[in-house]
C-alpha cells in the first residue's frame, strides 16, 4: 500500500465531488448498506470521513472510521469538532486496528484494492471479518478485477484516467489520475483476480459473496445528456462487493 494520502488528503476530499463519484459510486455504496437505524458500523478506510457522516446521518447508531492516513483523520476529526455528529475515528492500518467492537456493518470505499499480494488481501478481509458480529455484512467498492485493464477506455470526460501496464499480472499497478480544477493526483491501487478475492473472503468466513454492476442514480441520468455515461458503464473501472459473515 503505497500511496501516501497525507499530503493529498485536502485533494482527495475535493475528488469526492466529482459526478461519477456522487452519483454512482456514493448512490451504490449508501444503497447496498441498506437500512442502518440501530446499527453499529464501521467505515473502513475512511478517509477524512466522508462516508462516515452519511452513514451517521442516514440512521446508524454507532459510526468508527478507521484510516492509516494522519492526514485524513486529522480532517475527519476537525470536522467532527464541527458538526457534532457523534462519530469515532481512529488512526490505524484496518489489518492492525485490533479488537474495536462487534459491528452489524463494515463498509469499505476503496480498502481491498491497496492489496498487491494475496496475503495483504487475505489479512485485509480477516480484520474485516474480525470485526463484524455473525450474520454481519460487508460491503465495498473497489477497483474492478472484473476487466480487461489492458484494453480500457479513456475516463477522461469523469475527472480521471485509470493506466495500466503491459501485463495482467497479480499485484500489477493501476493508477488512479484524478483531474481536478487546477490540479492531478495519483493514487495507486493493484490488480488481483477476482478468484483471490473470493478465495480471500472465504477463508475469512465471508458466504453469499456478489458482485454488484454499477448503476447510475435517477438523478445523476436526469443531470447529463443521453450516451454519458455508456462508457463507464459498458467498460466498469469500478465494482461493489457485498457478503456476509457466516
Amino acid at each position: 500500500m503505497t500511496t501516501d494520502y497525507d499530503p493529498i488528503a485536502e485533494q482527495y476530499q475535493l475528488s469526492k465531488q466529482q459526478p461519477w463519484r456522487r452519483y454512482i459510486e456514493s448512490y451504490g455504496l449508501l444503497d447496498l448498506a441498506g437500512d442502518l437505524a440501530g446499527k453499529a458500523v464501521v467505515d473502513l478506510a475512511c478517509g477524512e470521513g466522508f462516508y462516515s457522516r452519511l452513514l451517521k446521518h442516514g440512521g446508524a447508531q454507532r459510526v468508527l472510521g478507521v484510516d492509516s492516513s494522519q492526514g485524513m483523520i486529522d480532517l475527519a476529526r476537525k470536522q467532527e469538532v464541527e458538526q457534532q455528529a457523534g462519530i469515532e475515528y481512529q488512526l490505524s492500518d484496518v489489518r492492525e486496528m485490533g479488537h474495536a467492537g462487534e459491528f452489524d456493518l463494515a463498509v469499505a470505499a476503496w480498502l481491498l484494492n491497496y492489496a498487491s499480494t494475496t496475503e495483504q488481501l487475505e489479512a485485509m478481509c480477516q480484520a474485516v471479518s474480525g470485526c463484524l458480529k455473525p450474520g454481519g455484512r460487508f460491503v465495498t467498492i473497489n477497483s474492478s478485477p472484473l476487466i480487461d485493464w489492458l484494453t480500457i477506455p479513456s475516463y477522461r470526460k469523469y475527472g480521471f484516467e485509470a493506466l495500466f501496464g503491459n501485463e495482467m499480472r497479480p499485484g500489477a499497478p493501476i493508477t488512479w489520475k484524478f483531474y481536478l480544477e487546477n490540479e492531478t493526483f495519483d493514487i495507486e491501487n493493484y490488480y488481483l483476480s477476482q478468484s483471490a478475492h473470493e478465495e480471500a473472503l472465504r477463508g475469512a468466513g465471508f458466504s453469499e459473496i456478489n458482485w454488484r454492476p454499477l448503476r447510475v442514480s435517477a438523478e445523476g441520468t436526469a443531470a447529463y445528456e443521453a450516451g454519458y455515461w455508456d462508457t463507464f458503464l459498458t467498460v466498469q473501472p469500478v465494482v461493489f462487493i457485498e457478503c456476509v459473515k457466516g
